[in-house]
């Protein structure tokens, strides 16, 4: 069992930013995301104060990080879509300076924060981009506000927690990361936020509970992206795409769960042609038919 006291950090590493990819990423602080004293602010939503950051002008695009992570996860994608767009990116509840405020994490709880953050800044419709737990969030949004949201690109997103939905070699994985957690915080250790890392756990290992018919009340057109080695079964994508009305699927050969910072270059031009250009779903069958009675 992991009972050392990097537990927290190796967390991190594992669901965040794997130590593979670390070493190619630039240092955030090269950037100044999460802590930009002249982007950032602080919106009272729910609660609980929200920590937020703004760059660029124009449409507005919101960035939703995923668990265990917070504004400086998104570098690349802020620094790409700011050129050209408004973008609004956040800690989401319980991640990096935004409160927790809560004994019990949910995606429908952040979800609604976002939505409040929304309306703090009076942005009445945005695209949006969430990456893994950040997509659940923004698959919630258009669901639950389907007014609100443009567009949606979503990587790495999941309906359900069970071997539906993700590989099963996750499962040892959460298991033990979830015992030594458990074990840190009845020895008393304080050498990391304990009972923070079980409710980021909680959210991975219990949640969330979308019935597959809510993606029916989805109005904006969805990007459902997956790496063809995700975390997420390229099968629960497919259920997705085959349940929201106007949806694309791109599942991208030779990539993983991490493809926002494994390939960025690629990953961000996929999405900006999704936002940048209009919604459309041909159908072979349509073109085959035309072709074969000359129209």
């Amino acid at each position: 069992m992991l009972t050392n006291k990097t537990l927290g950090r190796i967390f991190i590493n594992l669901f965040v930013i794997p130590l593979a990819l670390q070493a190619s990423e630039p240092e955030s602080a090269d950037h100044g995301y999460g802590s930009n004293d002249e982007a950032g602010a602080y919106a009272q939503v729910n609660g609980m104060r929200m920590y937020y950051e703004t760059y660029g002008e124009g449409e507005p695009l919101i960035l939703i990080h995923g668990n265990g992570q917070n504004i400086a996860g998104l570098h690349y994608q802020i620094a790409h879509f700011a050129k050209t767009y408004r973008v609004v990116v956040a800690d989401s509840r319980g991640h990096g300076k935004s409160d927790l405020n809560t004994g019990h994490l949910t995606y429908v709880q952040m979800s609604e924060d976002w939505n409040a953050l929304m309306e703090h800044l009076r942005i009445t419709e945005a695209h949006v981009f969430g990456w893994s737990d950040g997509g659940i969030l923004g698959l919630m949004l258009a669901i639950n506000h389907p007014d609100k949201v443009g567009k949606l690109a979503v990587m790495g997103a999941n309906l359900r927690p069970d071997p539906t939905a993700i590989y099963d070699w996750t499962a040892p994985i959460m298991e033990e990361m979830s015992q030594a957690v458990d074990s840190m915080i009845a020895a008393g250790d304080e050498s990391d936020n304990w009972p923070l890392l079980r409710q980021h756990l909680d959210l991975l290992m219990t949640q969330p509970d979308i019935p597959v018919e809510d993606l029916h009340r989805i109005k904006a057109p969805v990007l459902l992206i997956n790496g063809d080695k995700d975390i997420i079964r390229n099968d629960h994508q497919l259920e997705m795409f085959d349940n929201i009305p106007n949806a694309h699927l791109a599942i991208l050969p030779g990539q993983t769960h991490w493809a926002p910072v494994s390939d960025p270059d690629g990953f961000n031009a996929l999405v900006e042609k999704f936002f940048a250009e209009p919604f459309l779903r041909p159908q072979s069958r349509v073109i085959l038919n035309q072709s074969v009675s000359g129209g």
